[in-house]
């Protein structure tokens, strides 16, 4: 299962029922979090998650509503007794800015191990995921993330047995490993059938629009990504402060054929998103004007 969940669906302030912009994945026992701004240990209560299982925090950028509830967070983590290595990646100066708030959260009984990002696009392996982060356009240096799930071709036992493999190797190759046996190499090509289709989430927020999100989202399962502002006339607002209307959320979506758009990081003063949403479905018919807790189980096609 592919578990998307949004903690927090506020830009710049929480107001009540809506805490900062948070959203948590897991897959095969792996908790990634992307982005943690205020209130997410809390959020993450409520849904019923532990913070011991996050061993991947994606950092979109370092304002503080998207990583002020990094320190609590960690130090939960630390008293759920978890001991091993946390992973944060984010843009150059995420260590400095985190390793200053960690000043409050000491002695934390893991690792922290930092990969920042310097180029437009990176393509990093992490546990089951291929994490793909691009460079968006706010005020500070931002990336969006995609998290690919790859999924390898069926096991064909004719295919197997035509190019003479022995049963012996047959369940590593399925797990992806090179089998020597008797001076013999195999490999899982020779077992298995075409790789078939995966799953794709992309996620960015505070951003204009831009090719490199559409070019990033493009056949994503799900695109979460923001809208902070969709009242009429609210479009010279967002160009100021480098952000989002609904309507550019959606073009987009469209545009990079998503199956799907969740709507996030509203500002403040967008107390009832959800009374724009036949606005913004005009415009891609699958958005979804999201509240904390949103959820879905992605699942494979065959499935």
């Amino acid at each position: 299962m592919f578990e998307v969940c949004l903690l927090g669906t506020s830009g710049m302030m929480p107001l009540p029922g809506r805490f900062l912009t948070s959203a948590l994945t897991r897959y095969n026992g792996s908790g990634l979090l992307i982005d943690c701004g205020e209130g997410t240990q809390v959020a993450l209560r409520r849904r019923g998650y532990s913070c011991h299982d996050i061993d991947t925090i994606l950092v979109t950028h370092v304002h503080g509503d998207h990583v002020s509830g990094l320190p609590g967070l960690l130090l939960s983590m630390g008293n759920a007794e978890r001991t091993e290595p946390v992973t944060i990646i984010g843009p150059k100066g995420t260590e400095a800015v985190v390793r200053a708030l960690c000043v409050i959260a000491p002695d934390l009984p893991f690792e922290l191990v930092f990969r920042e990002l310097t180029e437009p696009k990176e393509s990093i392996a992490c546990r089951d995921y291929t994490i793909e982060a691009f460079r968006v356009a706010h005020n500070i240096v931002c990336y969006g993330y995609s998290l690919v799930i790859r999924r390898q071709g069926k096991f064909l036992p004719e295919k197997a047995e035509a190019n003479h493999v022995p049963m012996a190797c047959w369940s590593k190759l399925q797990k992806g490993a090179t089998v020597e046996l008797d001076g013999v190499t195999y490999t899982p090509d020779m077992i298995l059938g075409p790789e078939r289709k995966g799953l794709k989430l992309t996620y960015c927020t505070d951003s204009r629009p831009t090719p490199s999100i559409v070019e990033a989202a493009a056949g994503s399962d799900l695109f979460i990504c923001e809208g902070m502002y969709a009242e009429p006339g609210s479009e010279k607002k967002a160009k100021a402060h480098r952000h989002m209307t609904f309507a550019e959320a959606a073009t987009m979506a469209l545009e990079a054929g998503t199956r799907e758009l969740w709507l996030t990081h509203y500002s403040p003063s967008l107390v009832h998103p959800e009374q724009y949403a036949d606005d913004v479905r005009s415009i891609f018919p699958y958005t979804v004007v999201s509240r904390d807790g949103q959820y879905v189980d992605l699942k494979f096609e065959e499935e």
